[in-house]
């Protein structure tokens, strides 16, 4: 099934985003990419524009791929599904979920996705989580993209997940977030995680306009900026 769908690799402005993308095309061969879109939904969409696939896989980033996922066994969506998840190991805190994973998508739903909070909870149709883990995301490369990562993960969560998440599942993840880890800043994870948390506190649950900004990178380094300043931290 290799050359069945074409990879799209999503970038914004992660250090390690151009060793990622090599480690990609060592996988699945020739990969497209959409590099620096501001907010999050602006960027999914420029995704669609560029795959010519019905269906086409959408890696981030912060994205590692595991040298063992084998693309030529992945099987088409069945129907009624618009995009497929699969789970990437968190490299601060080891938790193995969703968050980050690779997505395999129809590119009419991505072209079609209403506005939400939680980006992708907006396609038309079912999300299919596969327990496979496909690599590790790897946002802890600066102080701010592992404060930043830890802050919107932290505040969806506590938000209240679109895709049936229970309560209890998402406390378990925010106390692992909390607890960081021995990873490269992984402290600055959970002092993101942290202010995520006080984000949401403090927000009201139908201020939509508020929520919208976990999905602009550009407001949440202001934020840290604003907090920490722009000099070199560790």
């Amino acid at each position: 099934m290799t050359g069945s769908y074409d990879v799209v690799f999503l970038s914004y402005d992660e250090p390690l985003a151009d060793e990622l993308y090599r480690l990609l095309t060592a996988t699945f061969g020739t990969v497209r990419r959409v590099h620096g879109v501001h907010g999050m939904r602006q960027a999914y969409l420029r995704t669609s524009a560029v795959a010519s696939t019905d269906a086409y896989f959408i890696a981030d980033g912060d994205f590692e791929i595991a040298p063992s996922f084998r693309p030529q066994d992945v099987q088409p969506l069945p129907d009624g599904v618009a995009m497929r998840v699969w789970q990437t190991e968190n490299a601060v805190n080891g938790l193995r979920y969703g968050y980050g994973g690779l997505k395999l998508c129809r590119r009419v739903a991505i072209a079609a996705m209403q506005p939400r909070v939680d980006v992708l909870a907006g396609l038309p149709g079912r999300v299919e989580f596969v327990p496979q883990v496909a690599g590790r995301t790897r946002f802890n490369q600066s102080p701010r993209h592992a404060w930043r990562a830890g802050f919107r993960e932290c505040a969806m969560l506590a938000r209240g997940c679109e895709y049936g998440m229970t309560a209890a599942s998402a406390k378990r993840r925010i106390d692992r977030w909390l607890a960081g880890g021995s990873a490269p800043y992984a402290a600055w994870s959970v002092r993101g995680a942290r202010d995520g948390l006080a984000f949401a506190g403090a927000t009201a649950p139908d201020d939509t306009d508020r929520w919208e900004n976990l999905n602009r990178p550009a407001w949440l380094d202001r934020h840290f900026w604003q907090n920490f300043g722009r000099g070199e931290l560790s």
